[in-house]
């Protein structure tokens, strides 16, 4: 996963509104959004390629969102990304201390941002910030840096998600099909090059061999209702298919 957008608003009728794009090799396998035959508490996406996912849901109406860093990934990380979110997902460790142990292995994976919660609580963990920070209500951004990084793109869908709250789901999910690219003299420098900072500066990345594979949306209600809706992109980019997932009423 490479860019989130989420309300967080914890007490109130829609705890959670939450907006990712996974962008990723495009070679690389990947299952639709589904609940998993093999561990039927989760509803995720998965990646065949290692197993695990980078957004997720379980039946207890426990989430998690993990998106990698762009420039701390390790030559040969001992342990794969995408199994902190689906470990999340089926432990029983509360959001807060599998942060607190996730911080203390940091060092084992390739640069990390995760996101971790339930109807009542959020926390945010990343291998450059082991120490867990329990998230205050506010509307929040996460692309390949850290928490609110001001990344051109990040600020942009930040400010359009912020004046959209109350969308409905496909006006939401258009915000995260823009491509708009940004000026060359805002681009950060994360050692990739001025061509590949350049086609990953946009919200929606149209690349031949990378670029966005999932866009999703996430409501997650007071009364433990959700509703998660993913758009996946054909190699092309150019056509989409949809599914969507509704969890009752706790």
């Amino acid at each position: 996963m490479c860019l989130v957008v989420f309300s967080w608003q914890p007490g109130n009728a829609q705890p959670l509104l939450l907006l990712a794009n996974r962008d990723e090799v495009k070679a690389r396998p990947s299952a639709a959004l589904a609940q998993w035959s093999d561990q039927p508490s989760i509803y995720a996406g998965r990646d065949l390629e290692a197993g695990g996912t980078w957004l997720g849901v379980t039946a207890q109406r426990r989430f998690a969102a993990l998106t990698n860093i762009r420039g701390d990934n390790l030559a040969k990380p001992m342990r794969s990304r995408g199994a902190l979110v689906s470990d999340y997902l089926t432990t029983p460790l509360s959001a807060e201390a599998y942060a607190r142990q996730v911080g203390s292995a940091a060092q084992h994976y390739s640069g990390f941002n995760l996101l971790l919660g339930d109807l009542e609580t959020m926390w945010y963990v990343s291998s450059r910030q082991p120490r867990p920070v329990r998230l205050s209500p506010g509307i929040y951004a996460l692309c390949n840096g850290s928490l609110d990084t001001p990344w051109p793109k990040l600020v942009r869908i930040r400010s359009r998600f912020a004046q959209h709250l109350q969308a409905d789901d496909q006006l939401l999910l258009a915000l995260m099909q823009d491509e708009q690219r940004a000026d060359d003299d805002q681009l950060p420098d994360t050692g990739v090059g001025l061509a590949m900072e350049r086609m990953l500066s946009s919200i929606f990345i149209r690349g031949e061999v990378y670029g966005t594979r999932v866009t999703q949306l996430v409501r997650m209600f007071a009364d433990g209702a959700v509703q998660m809706t993913e758009r996946s992109y054909a190699l092309d980019s150019e056509s989409s298919t949809q599914v969507q997932l509704n969890l009752p009423p706790l």
